[in-house]
């Protein structure tokens, strides 16, 4: 209720600075509580226990500020980053487009972000408080040696991270999705399991929705290959399907409510070429308990959002884990484990 309140007045600001704006005001809030395990929509995948399968996804918390705070508002588990080893400006100004006759989101960053050293002086200060924190890496846009970046990143980031989420699928620095490339991703993952040297936390990794039936194949097949812990499925599109809004023509990636479609497809296709053998994050359009459920029937573990919170406001994670709760009880499931790839059945 407060948030439609204020959004008007947010929306007048520029989006960028807007975004500023939410996380000044997630700094300044009393720490929440993460929510507890043990509940109706407790899960598990990666040896990880998640009290609820929705989670912030990477790109709202690029410099890992307010990582608790979002726990306290119901996440599961939040993403921090992309976070690179050197910091980085990002592309120039304007970059982040609201969209708001399409509920949708256009942006072209470019893993804006303080650098490792700045993020792991912060995400050290958490000492051991409960929460999933998954920290997703990149590359140096300018780097001599994008797989190198992503190794120094595990080594770094490896002791903080619940999870590590190695994104190769930004399509705002140029030539990083080449690395979904068979041959540059099986360098890629070689590279972060040998700087990672089996001790350190689950490895996921962050595709693309823009995916012929081959290149799903072939990433699903060196995912399971290298033993990765989890497919997050999947980013931006850079694809445009009819838009109603000024903001359409913006080149970035694509968010919201137009990416559900392709997203949604994405993910069955890794299922099917999983064959559930390879858990899955369902990522894209996500802004509703039903949104949520059908990802999770559809093959998906856990799910992210990030778009959906602009439009609906901080409350969103606890709203959408409401719905799954009485969505499970009307489907008959007792817990989402159960319910993961179920429309198929």
């Amino acid at each position: 209720m407060l948030y439609s309140l204020i959004r008007p007045a947010l929306f007048k600001l520029d989006a960028e600075r807007a975004h500023g704006f939410a996380i000044k005001a997630l700094k300044a809030m009393p720490a929440g509580k993460a929510e507890p395990l043990g509940g109706p929509l407790e899960t598990m995948i990666a040896g990880i226990r998640f009290p609820n399968p929705v989670g912030m996804a990477a790109g709202f918390d690029k410099d890992a500020e307010v990582a608790d705070a979002l726990l306290g508002l119901g996440f599961g588990f939040v993403e921090v980053g992309s976070v690179t080893p050197l910091p980085q400006a990002g592309n120039p100004k304007p970059r982040l487009f609201r969209l708001e006759e399409d509920r949708a989101v256009i942006n072209r960053m470019g893993f804006n972000n303080g650098g490792a050293e700045a993020a792991g002086v912060r995400v050290a200060s958490r000492g051991d408080r409960p929460g999933v924190l998954g920290i997703n890496i990149g590359a140096n846009k300018d780097s001599a040696d994008r797989i190198a970046d992503y190794a120094a990143m595990t080594r770094i980031m490896a002791p903080y991270a619940t999870y590590l989420a190695v994104n190769i699928s930004s399509p705002n620095t140029p030539g990083l999705r080449a690395l979904q490339d068979e041959g540059a991703l099986v360098e890629l993952l070689d590279g972060v399991l040998e700087a990672r040297r089996g001790k350190g936390p689950p490895v996921f990794l962050k595709v693309a929705p823009d995916l012929q039936t081959a290149d799903v194949e072939a990433i699903t097949r060196i995912a399971m290959d290298k033993g990765l812990d989890a497919l997050i499925v999947a980013n931006t599109t850079i694809s445009r399907p009819d838009l109603a809004s000024a903001h359409k023509d913006e080149t970035g990636g694509l968010s919201g409510a137009p990416l559900k479609p392709l997203a949604l497809d994405t993910l069955r296709s890794f299922r099917k070429a999983s064959g559930g053998a390879i858990p899955l994050i369902g990522v894209g359009g996500i802004a509703t308990a039903q949104d949520a459920w059908e990802r999770i029937r559809a093959g998906a573990s856990l799910v992210q959002l990030y778009s959906a919170m602009t439009y609906h406001g901080p409350g969103i994670a606890k709203q959408i884990n409401k719905g799954l709760e009485k969505l499970m009880r009307r489907d008959g499931f007792a817990s989402i484990a159960e319910a993961v790839g179920s429309e198929a059945a």
